[in-house]
């Protein structure tokens, strides 16, 4: 599953931009389900269960933090603006790639005497790309570029650029891999622009109507040094979603998930998210609504192009989310 990790975090796919990363995931389920693309450009894939059963709609997103190129001058620096919530504390000397293989990396200008332990604004930062002027740079205004960091494993410790949501999608495809006998039919749906405002999962949830809808996303940490205070570790296991800024869990998806984590022995943690939220937000509220919960991965870093998960609770998610699937289901 590592090798499938890899390959998913360091593909291109900004928000808006997720052909690259979109074809890498088409290629890793080849055979394992009927699979479409819809009109804003979520995959969707539909593994159908023996019968019995009811509708279930997994949702991770496939799309990652990125910048685009606002403005090009004279000397062929580059202007850019963020594509999510990019924080410019992580960006200096940060290298980025376009998705015609172009490199760049981010500079800082000149501060005035007293402006240096300031956090610089986008308006401080530029991207170099080694141009000469600006009629050789390879690149122009609105063209988008995403992070650029190898996957790293340190043991169970993973590190790399884009968890926030590559991980989950490597979730859902090793889910898909291993339910070999579902009553349900499930819809695997990699989903687009999430992060710049739930976009694919509104229209997924629309079109799929599902009577149960669960997200796999990442979820922040309160581990490290002086770290904010919450009740989420790397190592515990996967964290079951009580409440994050936009959403409330269903109560009974969210037991049916601690029950089925505790039948198969797996440990598991509580989540309570006070900033942030997930495509289930919005799959909660569509149509005449869906009992809606999540399954995080606890990561450190989160919107940082060296995010860390640990691989013991990549593995927990999806041994509790196969269980979940192989057994009936009854919301009530």
């Amino acid at each position: 599953m590592k090798e499938l990790i890899k390959r998913l975090t360091e593909a291109y796919g900004p928000s808006g931009n997720e052909e690259k990363i979109r074809e890498v995931i088409r290629e890793e389920i080849k055979g394992l389900a009927d699979v479409k693309v819809d009109a804003l450009g979520n995959l969707i894939a539909l593994k159908k269960g023996r019968g019995g059963g009811i509708k279930v709609m997994l949702a991770a997103h496939m799309d990652e933090l990125g910048v685009i190129v606002t403005h090009v001058d004279e000397k062929g620096f580059l202007r850019f603006a963020p594509i999510g919530g990019v924080n410019p504390l992580t960006l200096l000397g940060g290298r980025v790639v376009f998705s015609d293989g172009t490199v760049g990396t981010i500079g800082m200008e000149r501060r005035e005497p007293g402006e240096e332990k300031k956090i610089p604004g986008f308006d401080k930062l530029y991207l170099d790309v080694g141009a000469k002027d600006k009629d050789s740079v390879p690149v122009r205004v609105g063209d988008v570029a995403s992070f650029s960091r190898p996957f790293v494993a340190q043991g169970d410790r993973l590190m790399a650029k884009g968890f926030d949501d590559r991980i989950g999608c490597a979730v859902l495809i090793e889910v898909m891999r291993e339910l070999k006998d579902s009553p349900h039919d499930v819809y695997f749906v990699f989903s687009v622009q999430e992060e710049v405002g739930l976009r694919g999962a509104i229209t997924s949830a629309y079109g799929i109507d599902p009577e149960l809808g669960l997200s796999v996303d990442v979820t922040a940490t309160g581990d490290t040094p002086e770290a904010r205070t919450m009740a989420i570790s790397l190592g515990k296991g996967p964290a079951i979603k009580v409440k994050d800024r936009g959403m409330l869990a269903h109560p009974r998806v969210k037991r049916l998930l601690i029950e089925t984590a505790e039948e198969i022995g797996i440990p598991y943690q509580l989540e309570i998210l006070e900033w942030g939220t997930t495509d289930a937000t919005v799959i909660q509220v569509s149509r005449e609504g869906v009992p809606a919960g999540c399954v995080s991965i606890p990561c450190r870093y989160i919107h940082t192009p060296s995010e860390m998960v640990d691989y013991n609770d990549v593995k927990g998610a999806v041994k509790l989310l196969v269980a979940l699937l192989s057994k009936p289901i009854e919301i009530g």
